[in-house]
């Protein structure tokens, strides 16, 4: 197995310390590893910080809070700018981070930093404009105005399928609304959030704004910290369903506000009036980002039955053209999953629907010879609906396409779930796609695509998908407070 090393141009955004205040902090007793998962070569080793150090970013990030919150928004406005002109001029490098140690093919990387980077460009563009409202109340002589105001610390904890997008979408909306942010990156990819932070640091926003904690063997004990503190007044997590309830119950004693973006179970539903090659190509572009890690791709393919089989092989011909390698190789489409364990769900749910009668498209499986954490894709067609992958989230490359008649069945079959983040529809009928995007008990639904991720379009899920909204306009929404002044007996001078 061949140990890749990039090269890269700013050799400074490769951090090994933690940030906090302004400084990088290393001074620890005990390390963790971060390596590729393609090789499982060392990339870096951090400090795993101990548990006080929590205390101390969120002290300093109350103390920054007591300045950065009267900062006018057009300040905040600069310094977000600031950090998008740098993201995007050093796109190459925090590209090559990411692949590293996330795994994802370099272009993937580079669209996520994209992506990442354009939080920051929108955000700059909201800031100034966080409105209030003025109001005539029902009582003769008294006026009221609203304002908004940042909420204060905030508490950020991120997955590693997305380490530069998630830190971005959630951090960039905070600084706009004035708030001050502790961040926990996932230990096995903080490599990008550290990359971050020193274009943060570049772009000039002040010391204990903007601050970084390590952690791998205190992962849980950091979250409790940042839940519990009466100085954090909100927690943003994205992750899973099942940790987003412990933070929702440790969050109760302070009554804080929490932002949660938890598990998904997509369906994607074609219906025979489709465009076939046109759903075929976008159900690639959807389940296999990030090698089918992600919250928001496909998990379960609905498939009227008169064109199932045919979506079938039209979809296993184009998985079977994909070049799996290591992310930083040239030509490569897809790379490894993220670690050896993430594929054992992968198989338990093959396992399970082909026991339950599915039949195989496209036979997949391990790829030892590349590496412990590569897997070959699976198509599976005339899934049943009673199997495992129709209720539970894969979160890996298995298409399990089940059949379906009629719409109403495929919409009590896309709701027989208690997650509700994303769903896909594909028809050329209007009042299909209306009627039945209206059906769907998800927070999102996209019409005749596969990719909607985008900053100026809110994001986030319902029932245990969680809830509040990242993005669009709404996005400053769970950074603020409404505030509302009464001045009562305005005299009349007519």
């Amino acid at each position: 197995m061949t140990i890749i090393t990039p090269t890269f141009a700013n050799e400074s955004l490769l951090k090994d310390a933690a940030f906090i205040n302004g400084e990088w902090v290393k001074s620890t007793a005990e390390y963790f590893e971060v390596t590729d998962p393609a090789t499982g070569a060392v990339i870096r080793s951090l400090p795993d910080q101990p548990l006080e150090v929590v205390d101390e970013a969120i002290d300093v990030a109350f103390e920054a809070f007591k300045s950065f919150k009267l900062t006018a928004p057009r300040q905040r406005a600069t310094w977000l700018r600031k950090i998008f002109s740098l993201m995007m001029e050093n796109i190459d490098d925090l590209a090559k981070i990411l692949s590293w140690e996330n795994g994802k093919p370099l272009a993937e990387a580079k669209g996520e930093i994209k992506y990442a980077a354009s939080f920051f460009e929108w955000f700059s563009e909201e800031a100034p404009r966080i409105y209030g409202t003025a109001i005539t109340p029902g009582i003769e002589g008294n006026r009221a105005f609203t304002r908004r105001e940042p909420i204060g610390v905030c508490g950020i904890i991120c997955p590693w399928n997305f380490p530069s997008a998630m830190i971005a979408r959630k951090a960039a909306a905070a600084l706009a609304a004035g708030c001050t942010v502790v961040i926990k990156p996932d230990s096995q990819t903080p490599l990008s959030a550290l990359g971050l932070a020193h274009l943060v640091q570049e772009a000039g926003i002040p010391p204990g704004v903007f601050n970084i904690v390590l952690s791998h063997s205190k992962t849980p004990e950091f979250g409790l910290k940042l839940c519990e503190s009466t100085k954090v007044r909100k927690v943003s997590f994205t992750g899973s369903t099942a940790v987003g309830k412990i933070l929702m119950k440790q969050s109760a004693s302070t009554m804080k506000k929490l932002s949660l973006e938890l598990g998904g179970n997509a369906p994607f539903i074609v219906f025979d009036d489709a465009d076939l090659d046109k759903a075929v190509e976008q159900a690639i572009a959807c389940k296999f980002r990030g090698m089918g890690q992600t919250c928001v791709c496909a998990n379960r393919f609905y498939v009227q039955r008169s064109i199932h089989d045919q979506f079938a092989v039209k979809l296993a011909e184009k998985v079977e053209k994909f070049v799996i390698g290591h992310g930083l190789d040239n030509g490569v489409t897809h790379g490894p999953m993220i670690n050896p364990k993430s594929i054992e769900k992968v198989e338990a749910h093959v396992k399970d629907a082909v026991e339950k009668g599915a039949k195989t498209v496209l036979e997949g499986g391990r790829l030892p010879k590349l590496g412990p954490a590569f897997y070959a894709p699976t198509v599976l067609s005339h899934v049943p609906q009673t199997a495992d992958v129709a209720s539970q989230e894969t979160f890996g490359p298995l298409c399990a396409i089940i059949p379906f008649e009629t719409a109403e069945e495929v919409v009590g079959y896309a709701n027989a779930s208690e997650l509700g983040l994303a769903s896909y529809v594909f028809s050329k009928n209007v009042d299909t796609l209306y009627g039945v995007s209206e059906a769907l008990e998800t927070g999102m639904v996209a019409c005749n695509t596969g990719l909607f991720s985008d900053a100026t379009v809110p994001f986030g899920g319902v029932k245990e998908s969680g809830y509040g909204r990242e993005g669009s306009l709404h996005g400053l929404d769970d950074y603020t407070v409404i505030k509302t002044t009464i001045i009562g007996n305005v005299p009349k001078y007519l």
